[in-house]
């Protein structure tokens, strides 16, 4: 599954690189993490995460899949480095100053700082499909996946880019990837009915 969706963001890099002087779909909402997020829990990180993503397969209703998805987005944004926490806080600032140039070098630091902090890859994937410079928002999605296979935002964000430059067929496919790790993720089920309809048809 890794190494098919390493494919597919090739396959995109290529087409958003020869789509970059065109006419694109206008943006979806690319998902970010909630403002206010619970503190992440002690322990190991990756028994912790593991714990929540089988937690979230099996969530009995959109609240409580919600109140996962938070606690995984908590344990996402833990940097555990004083200075990745510093640069990203002034990150968020400037992201909300509207300020995308000064977010972009500030989250370049925290990567050179803390390159296995995927939640600083994660942020500046957003930034460049802000600016709609879809070839380094991949670059940064394929580093995110590399890190967490099952980042549930960065493989929407690779949807919503496919969805932009015409490939409903990849959309489609990543898109079912991301509902067999959040079944209920906002939105996903909809875009998931959408395209198969457009891709494939409706049932007979």
């Amino acid at each position: 599954m890794r190494a098919r969706l390493l494919s597919l963001l090739l396959t995109a890099a290529l087409a958003a690189t020869a789509c970059a002087g065109s006419a694109v779909a206008e943006s979806g909402k690319w998902v970010e993490p909630p403002v206010k997020l619970p503190h992440a829990a002690r322990g190991d990180r990756l028994r912790n995460l593991d714990f929540l993503f089988g937690a979230l397969k099996v969530a009995p209703d959109d609240a409580t899949a919600k109140a996962i998805e938070e606690r995984i987005w908590a344990v996402w944004t833990l940097s555990r480095s004083d200075t990745a926490n510093l640069l990203m806080t002034r990150a968020k600032t400037a992201i909300e100053a509207k300020d995308l140039d000064l977010a972009v070098n500030l989250l370049n630091s925290i990567v050179k700082v803390k390159p296995d902090y995927v939640e600083a890859w994660n942020r500046r994937a957003t930034i460049y499909y802000m600016k709609k410079d879809y070839g380094r928002s991949l670059a940064d999605i394929r580093e995110v996946l590399r890190r967490e296979p099952r980042h549930f935002g960065a493989l929407a964000g690779l949807g919503l880019i496919l969805q932009d430059i015409g490939d409903d067929k990849q959309a489609l496919e990543v898109y079912r990837r991301v509902l067999t790790l959040y079944p209920r993720m906002e939105r996903i089920p909809d875009l998931v009915k959408t395209l198969q309809e457009k891709v494939e048809g409706r049932d007979i």
